[in-house]
């Protein structure tokens, strides 16, 4: 792992104000557990179980995900993807909270739905594992070089109702084509990722996270505009940025009055509450239904959900 890093003041004291600072620091510190989503398109889970427990991987479920499983080696190996059963694609190496958005969207078999932002594909591989691989799913990414892994995960894990598709995901507004249900998992400031890479800490700035809450507010907009009535759209970000979470929900309710939240709630899953107020700017109080993760909830990576439903 990198050297420890060291926090910038403007970040200190932004995070004080929205979580207890010494908790998410210390844990922003530690390993990120490692975990895998069970492919049942290919394998079943007792199956699977028994093989990776043979070559000496334990096996935690994780309480919201009933495919999840948190994965430790009794001699301390992390190299989880360096198996047979990896390359076959009988799993998908994914974080817990990672997890979240496929099930809060709740896919079903038949459907017409969209991953706007897919690459490289695990929540894909999750919606299509849902739908059973029937009906259509759209993944698209907008930047060519992130189809190769799109494609080669996709393809590994046996999708076979998934189409791979190129473009900004405000095109899509202009494609004529209504969808059941939309996940846009937004590109994102990632400071729920500094487990994983500390890099996120030494590039973040506040001039960038408004320049990405722009794009989010873009990737909703469409997203909700290309959905049937009585779709569901779930927007997600590893942000913990309230300008890219809870800032853009309340940007789509203020010019959609269609638009309404449900709340956001799983078996197991510790949450803490959305932000409603920050640095002077007072969110509508609906967004109190958004699930808000911080990594010390649940010794996961960070992450911020909300469920929208299209009324007429």
């Amino acid at each position: 792992m990198d050297d420890p890093p060291t926090f910038k003041p403007g970040f200190i004291g932004r995070y004080q104000k929205l979580t207890d600072w010494e908790k998410f620091r210390e844990i922003s510190l530690t390993y990120l557990r490692r975990s895998i989503r069970v492919n049942t398109l290919k394998i079943n889970i007792p199956d699977l179980k028994r093989r990776l427990e043979k070559k000496s991987w334990f096996l935690t479920p994780i309480p919201w995900c009933k495919e999840g499983f948190w994965v430790e080696h009794q001699e301390g190996r992390r190299d989880i993807g360096n198996t047979v059963e990896h390359q076959l694609g009988y799993y998908f190496v994914q974080e817990a909270a990672s997890m979240i958005p496929p099930l809060v969207l709740d896919p079903q078999p038949g459907e017409i739905n969209l991953d706007m932002c897919a690459a490289p594909g695990a929540k894909t591989s999750q919606i299509a594992q849902l739908m059973k691989n029937k009906g259509i799913l759209i993944a698209n990414d907008y930047k060519g070089e992130r189809l190769q892994p799109l494609g080669i995960n996709l393809q590994k894990m046996g999708l076979t109702n998934a189409v791979i598709t190129l473009m900004e995901g405000r095109y899509f507004i202009k494609s004529g084509i209504h969808f059941d249900r939309v996940l846009v998992d937004a590109p994102c400031s990632g400071t729920g990722n500094i487990r994983r890479s500390y890099k996120t800490i030494q590039i973040w700035n506040p001039d960038a996270i408004r320049r990405l809450a722009g794009q989010q507010k873009t990737l909703i907009e469409t997203g909700f505009s290309i959905l049937k009535e009585q779709g569901t759209l779930v927007y997600s970000t590893c942000s913990l940025e309230p300008e890219e979470d809870e800032g853009v929900i309340d940007f789509l309710l203020s010019r959609h009055k269609n638009a309404r939240l449900e709340e956001v709630n799983l078996p197991g899953l510790k949450k803490s509450p959305a932000i409603l107020e920050f640095e002077g700017k007072t969110y509508n109080p609906e967004i109190r239904k958004c699930l808000r993760i911080w990594p010390q909830d649940n010794d996961t990576e960070g992450f911020f959900v909300a469920k929208i439903i299209k009324h007429q």
